[in-house]
């Protein structure tokens, strides 16, 4: 496990500012979540699960739009001030003046947990100019942050969901399309051993929990849903799983996992917010992204060999045994493979010192769904007294 530790802030935005973090403009230093970069230089290890627990529920409030209702007339410049719209940091915008109107305004600031819609004035060297805002919530800016990052070491966001109603947690969902975002809601209820009571917790840290015991004792090409979660006491609002429409399913329907109680407590849901089909399931994207990173790391050996004919076989062969291994194993279905393509290694390639090897698989997919057809029938009257 790799931790890092932020500085806490006065507010909570100048705390997700700090998780959110960046690159130091003196020392060069990895801030907040881009030290992931940092884990493997420092401890030789690459984390293929993130969370942030607490900094990836909030959707902040802002502005989301602003309209013109009167454009006035004689201005050759003008300034757009935002009033009493609370939050911890105000809207800012810019007019945008044509012919002496004031025909729109650009948002450059939406503001940050805004708690009423501001009125808007605008002050010039004309006369008449009026606008309305309205209020919308931005995509939470930590899970924004850490994708990119998670593309870079093809790790997985493991997002707590807004913990507030389950339209507000589909709204949540649709702020992403990444294969890297999988989702959780609601929090869940875990015994504080300092406080001596059971207290709301985010589920992330309990789904990503759950997710390298799956790993370590099943592998990581196993579905991280239907498993037993420990140490849970509830949940922070009820999600029934019985039925096409329990909340369960919706929420699953919706590409948002959740956790179900039947003889104990389970994770369940399979889905990334992926809007590429071939990774909607978090094991397939998972199987992918191990399988790229095994061959990579694993013919190091190949790297700065000489390049023969006996090179690209062995290499070829290698590849190609190591995907059979995965076969009995239950990660990918048999029939993987490793060819070397003449048109991709012609003789400027070879000559630059560039190699080029294809190969393919095909995952071991999670039965999500499991129908089963009931036929009642009159056939077995037959042989009653046989």
């Amino acid at each position: 496990m790799i931790l890092r530790i932020v500085e806490e802030g006065s507010t909570i935005n100048q705390t997700l500012g700090n998780v959110v973090g960046g690159v130091d403009d003196v020392t060069g230093e990895l801030l907040g979540v881009h030290g992931f970069r940092d884990a493997e230089s420092d401890h030789g290890l690459s984390p293929m699960v993130l969370i942030a627990p607490g900094f990836t529920h909030q959707r902040p409030i802002g502005v989301a739009s602003v309209t013109v209702t009167k454009q006035g007339t004689g201005y050759t410049a003008a300034r757009v001030v935002f009033r009493n719209g609370g939050g911890l940091t105000s809207p800012a915008g810019t007019a945008i003046v044509q012919n002496g109107k004031v025909v729109g305004v650009s948002i450059d600031r939406p503001g940050f947990a805004l708690t009423a819609t501001p009125a808007i004035e605008i002050v010039g060297d004309g006369t008449g100019a009026e606008a309305t805002a309205s209020l919308g919530a931005s995509a939470n800016p930590v899970v924004g942050e850490l994708q990119p990052i998670a593309d870079e070491l093809r790790a997985h966001i493991i997002a707590d969901g807004p913990n507030f109603t389950e339209q507000a947690a589909i709204d949540y969902r649709r702020d992403f399309g990444s294969r890297r975002v999988f989702i959780v809601e609601p929090k869940v209820s875990g015994f504080s051993a300092t406080r001596d009571e059971y207290v709301i917790q985010e589920g992330s840290a309990r789904q990503a929990g759950v997710i390298a015991k799956n790993d370590n004792e099943s592998g990581f090409w196993e579905s991280p849903s239907n498993k037993l979660i420990l140490g849970i006491g509830g949940l922070a609002r009820p999600i029934d799983s019985v039925g096409k429409n329990s909340r369960a399913n919706r929420l699953n329907e919706n590409q948002i996992a959740t956790f179900i109680r039947d003889g104990g407590w389970y994770t369940w849901g399979n889905q990334t917010c992926s809007q590429d089909p071939k990774f909607k399931f978090l094991s397939v994207s998972r199987i992918d992204d191990m399988i790229n990173i095994s061959i990579a790391r694993a013919h190091r050996w190949a790297v700065d060999r000489s390049i023969t004919r006996g090179y690209f076989d062995d290499v070829a062969s290698s590849v190609r045994l190591y995907l059979r291994t995965l076969v009995p194993k239950g990660a990918i279905l048999p029939g993987a493979d490793c060819w070397v393509d003449p048109a991709l290694n012609g003789e400027e390639e070879i000559s630059n010192g560039h190699a080029t090897f294809d190969y393919d698989f095909t995952p071991a997919y999670p039965a999500e769904r499991v129908t089963f057809r009931s036929h009642l029938v009159t056939d077995y009257i037959k042989n009653l007294f046989n």
